[in-house]
């Protein structure tokens, strides 16, 4: 392993352009805590951690008693052609960097032809697939559905040719608990999800030419 590889925490603007230009998603979420991984000084990788979006995952985890400790791994945005265990030691790194004790859920989106190796390496708990919805998403807009609805009415919704109901992306549900040997048993013992086994398949890589900043600035 190299000893120049580097993780820190970083200020949360610092993530927008990789957010916005090398994850799929093209969103900012919510960032409670970012992380940027350096090889040689150079940034190869941003992590963020926030609130889930849904109040139900939050107390659907551990339950009610335990909502207040679940954040999300909710975006992780590397550089094509990084050593292929820089990854899994980037996302390593910040779980021991995160306050304690907390519940670290992150998906894996099987419509991106992602599977979540990179979280079976760093040994997150695997709970299945998500449950099967659908939603209303604006055509060929990338717009969250929970803002959709926010900002439209139902009859706005099904009247106007601009929206559309579809299928929710199913993802892969990882879970990692975080704290003392007596927090990861009382947790692990209240989770809501059954383990099962790591899942397998082929995996897809997402990738564009846009340019990001390799310099972070922690100002």
């Amino acid at each position: 392993m190299s000893i120049d590889w580097n993780v820190l925490a970083i200020p949360h603007s610092a993530t927008h352009t990789w957010l916005l230009n090398k994850h799929y998603a093209k969103r900012i979420p919510s960032i409670v805590h970012a992380y940027g991984v350096f090889v040689d000084n150079v940034t190869q990788g941003v992590i963020t951690y926030g609130i889930p979006a849904s109040p139900a995952l939050t107390m659907g985890v551990c339950g009610e008693e335990h909502k207040d400790k679940v954040v999300e791994l909710n975006r992780l945005a590397m550089l094509e052609g990084h050593d292929e265990n820089l990854a899994s030691y980037f996302v390593a790194q910040t779980l021991k960097m995160l306050p304690k004790p907390l519940i670290v859920v992150s998906y894996a989106d099987t419509s991106m032809g992602h599977v979540g190796y990179v979280y079976q390496a760093t040994n997150f708990l695997y709970t299945g697939l998500s449950a099967k919805h659908t939603e209303w998403r604006e055509i060929d807009v990338n717009t969250h559905a929970r803002h959709v609805v926010r900002q439209h009415s139902l009859s706005e919704l099904k009247e106007s040719d601009r929206f559309e109901m579809v299928d929710r992306p199913r993802k892969h549900r990882y879970i990692y608990i975080t704290g003392t040997r007596k927090d990861k048993k009382i947790l692990k013992n209240a989770l809501k999800y059954k383990v099962q086994p790591y899942p397998k398949g082929d995996t897809s890589r997402y990738d564009n030419d846009i340019d990001v900043p390799l310099q972070i600035s922690m100002l």
